[in-house]
């Protein structure tokens, strides 16, 4: 479990204000609506929210990343995340999933689109394009129940969501384009897609039905 307050970086000659940096915590912290106490985001407009109030990351990425990386210290929470999971990843975390993780409930609400912040902390252009071609994303959620949460609590899923959209067809679909019309109908159909995904692919079944 990491957390972190927004700091100033030097990037390609200009200040940026960002919230990626996170470390890890040893005690109890409460998981509030829109983050963990003593955590926040820097840049309202893209970051944060209901729908992005918890980034989680899957451990099992950092073996990959080490191997990518060499040389660059990897310890937990440096790809920004404020949990550090095991056991679930973009193939079986389904948007609208809902998990309990200490007196918390969760629910996966969309993948990652990294942004040129993640170059600016590792200090190379490549690695935006090599996160999402890789589909190591990650995932956003939205807290459904407020509580107390500490390092090692179990992400026990409590519902599943009956569309079974996992966060890897998103990131498919965003990856790849979106000319999977099957999958495209299916994405839709998740009420607890946020707003700025569902209208993109509503648009891309609209553009569809025209050019038949």
């Amino acid at each position: 479990m990491n957390v972190g307050l927004p700091r100033k970086i030097r990037w390609k000659g200009q200040d940026v204000t960002t919230g990626i940096f996170k470390e890890p915590v040893d005690r109890p912290v409460m998981l509030r609506r829109l983050n963990l106490d003593g955590d926040l985001q820097a840049d309202l407009t893209v970051h944060g929210g209901f729908a992005k109030a918890v980034y989680a990351y899957p451990s099992e990425h950092y073996e990959f990343w080490r191997r990518e990386l060499l040389g660059v210290d990897l310890p937990w929470g440096a790809f920004g995340e404020n949990l550090t999971t095991e056991g679930i990843d973009e193939e079986t975390s389904c948007i609208g999933d809902q998990f309990r993780v200490g007196e918390a409930v969760v629910m996966v609400t969309q993948p990652r689109t990294s942004c040129f912040k993640l170059a600016a902390k590792f200090g190379r252009n490549d690695i935006v394009e090599r996160f999402l071609e890789g589909g190591r994303s990650g995932f956003y959620l939205s807290v459904v129940e407020e509580g107390l949460v500490k390092p090692g609590d179990a992400l026990e899923r409590i519902h599943q969501d009956e569309n079974h959209m996992s966060v890897a067809d998103i990131n498919s679909l965003h990856t790849n384009g979106v000319d999977d019309i099957l999958l495209v109908r299916r994405a839709v159909r998740v009420k607890t897609l946020p707003n700025g995904w569902r209208n993109r692919f509503l648009k891309k079944l609209e553009s569809s039905s025209q050019n038949r």
